[in-house]
């Protein structure tokens, strides 16, 4: 008993030192950045000045990678999880996949960096574009994306696949019309996480080819491009008090882009979990 009393207050300690540091963190940043966000920071291109250097690049070339990485992943996490737990039989190798797909969601991101520049820059020969760096970030959320989906799917009960196979239903609308439907808001929040990773990613963008500055905004997925992260990242190693507080501004922009994406997520999780009830 005295030595879970003790973890307890000391987990308590821990965690309340944690939120005091982050609080005080958030100051310092809002502070310095809340004074130079105006529309001129948002709707300016990179410059050498602080004061008229903008995020309108890093903004655009975010919301592509972003964009294209749930295009890409989404589907392809939510498909392989559905074979793995509806389709694929139970046997060594399908253990062997299972460990190793749980494995890949705790290999560091620099690795998967390395990974895209060898076969989508190299190989495929796309370059350092916006698909590259699309394609790279969805191999790193897509571990994310199947273990959540897979848990998820799980959690609903056996007896409604049951009656709808008694029904007359093939297990494929089972699938469609049943299990997915019933467990889409599980699904959805494995989704924000691994997109929320992906967002603040700067390592594997930066390895792939991801620029510092970039002079125009992306117009197509094979367009040169850079992320806030970077920007941020770039602001910070520079000299001058101003880049500073542009850094702190891109700071708040990319934490308001990072809730906005999981504030539509919880939205329309609650809504459809309102509506499912089982």
């Amino acid at each position: 008993m005295f030595k879970d009393s003790l973890f307890k207050y000391f987990a308590i300690f821990c965690t309340s030192i944690g939120l005091i540091v982050l609080a005080l963190l958030l100051f310092d940043i809002f502070s310095k950045g809340l004074t130079r966000i105006d529309w001129d920071f948002i709707t300016n291109l990179p410059s050498r000045r602080p004061e008229r250097a903008g995020i309108l690049t890093a903004l655009f070339g975010m919301m592509w990678i972003v964009t294209l990485t749930i295009l890409i992943a989404c589907p392809i996490g939510i498909a392989a999880a559905v074979y793995l737990e509806e389709y694929s039989s139970k046997n060594r190798f399908a253990k062997f996949i299972e460990i190793n797909i749980s494995n890949l969601a705790g290999v560091p991101s620099i690795i998967y960096g390395i990974l895209g520049l060898e076969v989508f820059v190299r190989l495929l020969k796309l370059g350092n574009s916006v698909l590259a760096g699309s394609l790279t970030l969805s191999l790193l959320v897509l571990p994310v994306i199947i273990v959540a989906t897979r848990e998820a799917i799980k959690s609903v009960p056996n007896s409604l696949r049951e009656a709808s196979i008694g029904l007359g239903a093939t297990p494929w609308q089972t699938i469609q019309r049943i299990v997915l439907p019933a467990c889409f808001g599980s699904i959805l929040t494995g989704i924000i996480l691994a997109i929320s990773r992906a967002v603040g990613e700067t390592a594997p963008l930066i390895v792939v080819g991801a620029l510092v500055y970039v002079p125009f905004v992306p117009q197509t997925p094979m367009d040169q491009f850079t992320v806030l992260p970077i920007q941020i990242f770039n602001w910070t190693s520079r000299p001058q008090h101003g880049f500073v507080v542009n850094a702190a501004a891109g700071i708040i922009i990319l934490l308001l882009f990072v809730f906005l994406l999981n504030s539509i997520a919880i939205i329309l999780r609650n809504r459809h979990n309102k509506r499912v009830k089982y």
